[in-house]
C-alpha cells in the first residue's frame, strides 16, 4: 500500500509500544466467522486515496496539538472535511436510525439510568407475566395463635358463669370443673393447677388470678402438651422430674372410681404410684436422663393416655402406664424375687427369673449397669425402680427402649456394632443347656443364618439403627 513518502515517514516516527495491544487471555477470544470478510474490507478501505490523505491530515493535526477532525467523536469537528474524507463505500449519515419498537430510549440505558429490573414505561423486554407479591401470614407464635375475639368473649363469659356467687374465689375442692370445662385439662390436674395460680397460698382462687394466669399470660393459646408441662413444672426448670408427677398421681388415687380399692393401703398407693412414673419414664425419656423434656412429652403418647384414664372407670382398660393390673403383676414378680424383702434384688434372685430363663453371663451384663444405672445405690443390689425398667425391657421386646436396653447388653466392646462373636458368646450358654437337657442342639451357625436373612446387615455386621 502507498500512503506516499510523507506519510511513510511520519509512521516510523510513531513509537512502536503505542500500537502493541494488551495482552488478552486466549480463553477469552471466540472465533468470529465473519473475520475474514471484515479484514479484506478493511484492506480495501486503506488501499483508498482518501484513506491515505485522511491519515496525513491527522498526523499532521496530531504533531501540530491542534483538536482531530475525527468523523464523529464529540471533539471539534470539520464536518466538511470529514465528510470529504469518508470513502464512498461507507457514506455518511447524520445519525443511526431509531428503532421502530423503542422510542423513549432502549432497555439497557433505562435500566442504567433508574437501576436493575424490569421497565416501567412499557418495554418490550418488560416481564409479561410478572408474579404479583403475595403477603404470607404468620403461621408460627411462640404461645400459639392469638385467641379470636369472639372465641376470648364466650370464654370470659363461661368463666363469670362459674364464679358467680363465690365473690371471694373457689376453693381446691370446686376448682376442678373450672379444671375441666375452661383449661380442657385432665380432672386430677385440678390441684395442682390450683397451686399454681394461688401462689400467695390463700386457699383461694379469685376471678381475676384465674383471668390473669390464663388469659392474660397466653395459656388459653397454647396447645396442650405445652400445657400441660408449663403446669406441671418447676418455675425455673425446663423439664419435668418424678417429683413434678407426684401430685398429679396422688390426685388421681384419691379420685379415680377404679382405684378406690387402695384408700385403705397406703403403702399399695406408694407403690402404683411409682409404678406408674416408673413406666412413664421408661417410655417418654428417651435420653434416659431423668429429665424428660417438652420435645419428649409432645413426641410420646402419655398425653392421651392421661385423657383416657381421665375418662375411664375401668382403670385396668387403660393399657399405658395406668393399669392396675401391670401395676400388680410387676410388683408380685419383685416381691417373689426378693427373698429376704429387703426391697433389693441381687445376681441370685434375678437368675430365677422367669424359670431361669435368664443366664450367668447376660445377668452379669445387668449388673455390670451397662444397659442402666442403678439407682439403688448398694453395690451388687437392683432396686425397684431398676427391676421395673428390667421387666419392661424383658416382656415387650418390640418397643425401641428394650431394643436398646438388650443392644447395650450384647455389645462387648460398646462400639455400637454387634458382631456374630458377641453374639455367639451368648448363646453358647444356652447351647450347653440345651446339651445337658438332652435335647437336640441348634447350632449357632444356623441361627446366625437365619438373622442375616432377616436383617440383612452390612459386611457381616448387626448395626444398631435405633
Amino acid at each position: 500500500m502507498d500512503l506516499g513518502l510523507g506519510v511513510t515517514s511520519d509512521m516510523a516516527s510513531v513509537d512502536p509500544d503505542l500500537l502493541q495491544l494488551q495482552d488478552v487471555p486466549m480463553l477469552s477470544l471466540k472465533p468470529n466467522p465473519y473475520k475474514a470478510h471484515i479484514d479484506e474490507l478493511f484492506s480495501q478501505w486503506l488501499s483508498l486515496p482518501e484513506t491515505a490523505k485522511m491519515v496525513t491530515t491527522l498526523l499532521e493535526e496530531a504533531k501540530a496539538g491542534s483538536p482531530l477532525s475525527v468523523p464523529g467523536s464529540s471533539f471539534n469537528v470539520n464536518t466538511s472535511m470529514s465528510n470529504s474524507v469518508l470513502p464512498n463505500m461507507f457514506p455518511a449519515v447524520s445519525t443511526p436510525p431509531l428503532s421502530p419498537r423503542s422510542v423513549s430510549g432502549s432497555p439497557r440505558s433505562l435500566m442504567r439510568r433508574h437501576g436493575a429490573g424490569p421497565s416501567s414505561l412499557g418495554s418490550p423486554l418488560k416481564w409479561a407475566n410478572e408474579p404479583a407479591k403475595e403477603v404470607i401470614p404468620q403461621f408460627y407464635f411462640h404461645n400459639g395463635p392469638p385467641l379470636p375475639r369472639e372465641m376470648a368473649e364466650r370464654c370470659l363469659s363461661r368463666i363469670n358463669q362459674l364464679f358467680f356467687g363465690h365473690m371471694d374465689g373457689l376453693r381446691v375442692e370446686e376448682f376442678k370443673l373450672l379444671t375441666k370445662e375452661i383449661c380442657k385439662l385432665p380432672s386430677f390436674f385440678s390441684t395442682t393447677l390450683f397451686k399454681k395460680i394461688d401462689v400467695d397460698n390463700t386457699g383461694v382462687v379469685t376471678r381475676d388470678q384465674f383471668v390473669r394466669y390464663w388469659i392474660d399470660e397466653k395459656m388459653v393459646t397454647m396447645d396442650l402438651a405445652t400445657q400441660i408441662f408449663t403446669v406441671l413444672r418447676q418455675p425455673d426448670k425446663n423439664y419435668l422430674t418424678q417429683d413434678d408427677l407426684k401430685p398429679i398421681l396422688r390426685e388421681l388415687l384419691a379420685t379415680h372410681p377404679g382405684l378406690e380399692f387402695l384408700h385403705s393401703t397406703q403403702e399399695f398407693q406408694e407403690r402404683y404410684a411409682e409404678t406408674v412414673i416408673y413406666r412413664i419414664f421408661y417410655y417418654i425419656n428417651r435420653s434416659g436422663n431423668g429429665h424428660i423434656t417438652l420435645r419428649e412429652l409432645k413426641r410420646g403418647n402419655l398425653i392421651p393416655a392421661m385423657q383416657h384414664v381421665d375418662e375411664e372407670e375401668d382403670i385396668n382398660k387403660v393399657l399405658k402406664y395406668f393399669s392396675y393390673e401391670h401395676f400388680y403383676v410387676i410388683y408380685c414378680k419383685f416381691w417373689e424375687l426378693d427373698t429376704d424383702h429387703d426391697f433389693l434384688i441381687d445376681k441370685e434372685n434375678l437368675l430365677r427369673y422367669g424359670n431361669h430363663a435368664l443366664t450367668y453371663r447376660i445377668v452379669d451384663r445387668i449388673f455390670s449397669q451397662v444397659p442402666r444405672k442403678f439407682t439403688s445405690n448398694v453395690e451388687g443390689k437392683m432396686g425397684y425402680e431398676d427391676f421395673v425398667y428390667f421387666m419392661l425391657s424383658e416382656e415387650d421386646k418390640s418397643s425401641e427402649p428394650s431394643l436398646e436396653y438388650w443392644f447395650k447388653c450384647v455389645d462387648l466392646d460398646g462400639n455400637g456394632v454387634l458382631t456374630p462373636n458377641e453374639m455367639q458368646f451368648f448363646y453358647e450358654e444356652q447351647l450347653h443347656r440345651m446339651e445337658c437337657m438332652a435335647q437336640e442342639p441348634v447350632l449357632f451357625e444356623d441361627i446366625l443364618c437365619q438373622m442375616v436373612d432377616m436383617i440383612a446387615p452390612e459386611n457381616g455386621y448387626l448395626l444398631y439403627g435405633i
